[in-house]
């Protein structure tokens, strides 16, 4: 087992410190602040501690309300909503030096029959002929900044590959399309639920970074503050997130420093089984003035 696989596989893993309390820490993983995706998984995981096991999660709506602090544990506290013959509903708050820096609704359900359709998958270039996010961050590395020199060259516990790469050193206007395979490095096991979890986590890794194609910018300007605001997916279909799945995303819309993106996932075979929504702060400030 490789320290990246085992690295996901414990963010995951909760301590828990009473009943409906659990306690999670954070990777040092060269960001200002805790990753978004890692705040989904960790709170989606907190919840299904305490739903029966006949029902998975099938929705759920967050929202970012404060930076995460890397450097001090979360705590994540569940309230037990409603329980009932087909949905429980679980509400968790992620809490650091006392405050709520996240809030999320999740609703699960027993295994139903009924009315099937989707959207087709569109036809892309498999995952082994794109080169992988992280060999794209090392070519252009003498070109990022000092600040983000640690993650240009840290191991993810994601494989990401992108279909359509943005520059982020040198960004151009392209549409607001983001497509991408991404999985899980490592195999997981088989509990349905910690595949879940695991594309929480995914799920974060790019959707915001759509709505900045069509303007050429990217989060590595200094003169651009982004943040989360937001986050909803919906789960149709199982699924495994250690195998490779197509991240569909565009951005329909921006405005008043918020940009807002779609995603559709799909497995490698077809089959759509989950999608996403997030509104995101990209607030565009005037850059520095350079001395001549």
């Amino acid at each position: 087992m490789n320290s990246t696989f085992s690295t996901i596989i414990d963010l995951l893993d909760l301590e828990e410190i009473e009943k409906n309390h659990y306690r999670a820490t954070s990777p040092s993983e060269g960001w200002q602040r805790v990753y978004g995706g890692q705040v989904l998984g960790q709170a989606l995981v907190a919840a299904s501690r305490t739903v029966e096991e006949d029902r998975a999660a099938h929705s759920l709506h967050g929202y970012f309300l404060r930076p995460g602090d890397t450097t001090v544990p979360i705590l994540y506290k569940v309230e037990r909503i409603r329980d009932g013959r087909s949905f429980t509903t679980r509400n968790v708050h992620a809490i650091q030096h006392g405050r709520a820096i996240f809030s999320m609704l999740i609703s699960f359900q027993v295994e139903e029959e009924g009315l099937t359709h989707q959207v087709d998958m569109p036809d892309v270039p498999a995952p082994e002929d794109l080169t992988p996010e992280e060999e794209l961050r090392a070519a252009e590395a003498k070109e990022h900044p000092e600040l983000f020199k640690d993650w240009t060259f840290k191991e993810m516990p994601i494989d990401f590959r992108p279909i359509y790469p943005l520059s982020l050193a040198n960004p151009k206007p392209q549409p607001p399309r983001n497509w991408a395979w991404m999985k899980v490095k490592g195999a997981l096991p088989d509990d349905p639920r910690l595949h879940q979890c695991a594309l929480a986590y995914l799920s974060d890794w790019s959707l915001l970074d759509t709505a900045f194609f069509p303007h050429g910018v990217s989060f590595l300007q200094d003169n651009l503050q982004t943040a989360s605001l937001d986050h909803a997916m919906w789960f149709h279909r199982p699924f495994r997130a250690d195998e490779w799945l197509l991240y569909v995303q565009d951005s329909p819309s921006s405005g008043g420093s918020r940009g807002i993106n779609r995603g559709l996932i799909y497995s490698q075979d077809g089959r759509l089984v989950a999608s996403a929504t997030q509104e995101g702060l990209m607030r565009l400030h005037e850059a520095p003035e350079t001395e001549t």
